[in-house]
């Protein structure tokens, strides 16, 4: 069985690339088709790609490329149409939206297994990177040209053959918007060489927030809050997409892009990771905190609610306003403070997040590609 690999674009380390590096470790010998392939881009994590077979499109050539992948989502079903799968049985998509299943019309004998991190968020009214709808032109020209994007994305999605899930909340956005079922597992929520770092209680009194920072995950509400409650607040990350990293108070240090290595070092020593990101697909940062035995405190929205067992593992919160009352329940400000009372066993939430582990993925994806299509 001759197996492809494909993934939007490679341009920034995050869950969905965390995934597709997962599947590369399945099938090592397995070519990725991307449209762009952006190394200079992936700071610390570029060296993960650096043996890869990685096939880009036209794209690639262009000047600018960098700052055209909204854009290229307009053209994405004549791009990923454009490669030739001819020599391979099954393509596995690691996907987040920009209608890579185009190709099966290309080559009807082709199975798909799609890995939906989400419907196109852009499309169906979730939060996303970019506020194109504050300007009035692209609102107009956006929400036309979304209309038929919707209906082009709707087609492609029933070239897929099998679809899985990354939790049981896309499950049920695939359901909604391309009526199909699906099988959900669970990403990979951390390296497990990475696991044997856990230790014991925090050395040092600071919060932790950051990952792919971008407008939906909400930093600026973290950076905010913690600015008022003058507590230490350490965040990492690179800025993306209008996400706004600026603070005058001398509680909160940004450390910018750091690697794996560095990142659970920050999670094992913090009080707590906060996460604030608004209708989560599923959310692999706080796994990752989880698998430390860091608690975490977060936004009660989407995946979040599939990780976090409330009062456990971390302190869920259901209001994402600085301008509530004070004493409103659910406010971010009292969810720290209700934490602060609160005792966390730490090798309970470790054994709570081992569900998440790298191993589980490989074994799950693997056994779930092999039993659809044995010979």
């Amino acid at each position: 069985m001759n197996i492809a690999l494909a993934h939007d674009y490679i341009k920034e380390y995050g869950g969905a690339e965390r995934v597709l590096e997962a599947l590369h470790e399945i099938w090592p010998d397995a070519p990725v088709f991307t449209s762009v392939y952006l190394p200079e881009f992936l700071g610390p994590h570029k060296e993960r790609f650096k043996n890869w077979n990685i096939r880009t499109s036209w794209l690639q050539f262009l000047p600018f490329k960098n700052k055209l992948i909204s854009p290229i989502r307009l053209i994405a079903p004549f791009v990923f149409k454009s490669f030739d799968f001819s020599k391979f049985d099954v393509v596995i998509v690691s996907a987040t939206g920009a209608y890579v299943k185009q190709f099966k019309i290309k080559n009807l004998k082709l199975k798909i297994v799609e890995y939906c991190h989400t419907p196109p968020r852009y499309l169906y009214g979730y939060a996303t990177a970019r506020e194109w709808k504050n300007n009035l032109i692209f609102r107009v020209f956006g929400e036309i040209a979304n209309h038929f994007l919707r209906l082009v994305d709707f087609k492609s999605s029933q070239n897929v053959d099998f679809f899985i899930a990354n939790s049981h909340n896309v499950a049920g956005r695939i359901k909604k918007f391309y009526r199909k079922d699906s099988s959900v597992i669970y990403p990979p929520a951390m390296q497990d060489s990475l696991l044997a770092l856990r230790a014991g209680p925090p050395s040092t009194p600071y919060f932790l927030a950051g990952g792919r920072i971008a407008r939906p995950k909400h930093i600026d509400l973290i950076i905010k809050t913690f600015g008022k409650l003058d507590l230490p607040l350490k965040v990492f990350g690179r800025g993306f997409a209008g996400a706004d990293l600026s603070s005058k108070n001398s509680n909160i240090e940004f450390l910018g892009e750091v690697s794996d290595e560095e990142k659970i070092k920050l999670m094992r020593n913090a009080k707590a990771f906060v996460f604030a990101a608004e209708d989560e697909d599923f959310g692999i940062t706080p796994v990752e905190a989880m698998s430390v035995g860091t608690p975490v405190i977060a936004f009660a929205s989407g995946g979040i609610l599939e990780t976090i067992i409330d009062g456990q593992t971390g302190v869920l919160y259901y209001f994402n306003d600085l301008n509530l009352p004070a004493g409103k329940a659910g406010h971010l400000s009292e969810a720290i403070r209700k934490f602060e009372k609160m005792k966390f066993d730490r090798e309970l939430i470790i054994k709570h997040a081992q569900k998440f582990s790298k191993e589980r993925f490989r074994n799950e994806i693997f056994e779930f590609v092999n039993s659809k299509f044995k010979k």
